[in-house]
C-alpha cells in the first residue's frame, strides 16, 4: 500500500516556484525542494521523475496562481477607470518594494519564454488581462478601443523604469503613471487628472 502524501503537488510546486525566484532555476534541485517542504529527494523523484518536468509543473502552476489572482481581482474592482488602476497595482503587490523580487521574476520568465506551451499561457493571460481592463471603461464613452491593451503594455515599461530608480513604493509609482496615461487617452479624465498630475 503506498504511503499518504504529506505534502500535496501544489504544495511542493509552491516550494519549486519559491527556490527559483531565490535561486533561479539552475540551482533548483530535488533536495532543495525536499528540504523546503519536507520531503525527501528520493519522494520527490518518484512523484515527478526528473527535474525537467518538475521544473515545468512549476511554471505551469506560476501562471495558474497568475490567471486565479487576475480573476479574484478582476471580479473585485470597481469597473472603472480607478478600478483598472487598482487591478494592475494589485497584481504588481507580489513584487513588495523589493527590486530583487522584480529582478527574480523577470529570470522565471525567461523560462517561460523557452517554452512553447509556457508562452501560449503568456498569450491566454494577456488576453483576459486586457479584457478586464477594456470592461472597466465600457462605460466611458470617450474611451479609445483596446485602452486595455495600451495599459496592460505601459504597466510592463512602469514596471521597468521603477525597477531601476525604487526610490517610492511600486504602488504609489504605478498608479501616478497609469493614471497619467489614461488622462492622456481618456479626454474627459483630463481635468482633475492633469491637476493632480501638476501638484504630486
Amino acid at each position: 500500500m503506498p504511503r499518504p502524501k504529506t505534502r500535496t503537488d501544489q504544495q511542493v510546486l509552491d516550494a519549486a516556484l519559491e527556490l527559483m525566484h531565490a535561486w533561479g532555476v539552475e540551482r533548483l534541485t530535488f533536495a532543495a525542494v525536499g528540504e523546503r517542504c519536507g520531503l525527501s529527494a528520493a519522494t520527490l523523484v518518484q512523484r515527478f521523475g526528473t527535474k525537467a518536468t518538475l521544473t515545468h509543473r512549476a511554471l505551469w502552476h506560476g501562471w495558474d496562481r497568475l490567471d486565479a489572482l487576475t480573476a479574484e481581482l478582476a471580479a473585485a474592482v470597481p469597473k472603472t477607470p480607478d478600478g483598472a488602476v487598482e487591478l494592475l497595482t494589485g497584481l504588481s503587490r507580489q513584487y513588495g518594494d523589493d527590486v530583487a523580487s522584480y529582478r527574480s521574476g523577470l529570470l522565471v520568465l525567461h523560462e517561460d519564454l523557452g517554452d512553447p506551451s509556457l508562452r501560449a499561457r503568456g498569450r491566454t493571460w494577456e488576453q483576459a488581462l486586457t479584457a478586464a481592463l477594456d470592461e472597466c471603461f465600457s462605460s466611458v464613452r470617450d474611451a479609445p478601443h483596446r485602452i486595455g491593451h495600451a495599459l496592460a503594455s505601459h504597466w510592463q515599461g512602469a514596471l521597468t523604469w521603477w525597477a531601476f530608480d525604487a526610490s517610492s513604493s511600486v504602488g504609489d509609482y504605478l498608479a501616478h503613471s497609469l493614471d497619467e496615461l489614461i488622462a492622456m487617452l481618456v479626454p474627459s479624465r483630463r481635468g482633475t487628472d492633469e491637476t493632480a498630475v501638476g501638484t504630486a
